[in-house]
C-alpha cells in the first residue's frame, strides 16, 4: 500500500532531487514517480511508503511541512549578485 504525493511547484534546477532528498531524509519510500513539467511548472506524483505501507497523518504531515519549507525558500538568481 502507497499514498499519493503530489506536488505542483515552480521548476527549478535540482528540484526533484531535492524533493527525493527530503521524502528519504524523513525515512518514507519513494515507490514510484511521475514526472512533469508543463512550461515553468513541475507537476509530479510520488507513491511513497512507510515500512511498506501508507504512510499515517503524522508522518504525513512531517513530511508536508517539511516539503513546504523547502518548496517556499526564496531562490537567488546568480546573476543577481
Amino acid at each position: 500500500m502507497c499514498s499519493m504525493l503530489y506536488i505542483e511547484t515552480a521548476d527549478r534546477p535540482g528540484l526533484l532531487l531535492e524533493v527525493i532528498k527530503i521524502i528519504t531524509d524523513v525515512n518514507v519510500d519513494v515507490e514510484s514517480a511521475e514526472i512533469d513539467t508543463e512550461g515553468l511548472v513541475a507537476k509530479d506524483k510520488f507513491h511513497v511508503s512507510y515500512r511498506g505501507a501508507k504512510l499515517n497523518s503524522s508522518l504525513s504531515q512531517v513530511l508536508v511541512n517539511c516539503l513546504r519549507y523547502y518548496l517556499r525558500r526564496p531562490e537567488t538568481d546568480e546573476d543577481s549578485y
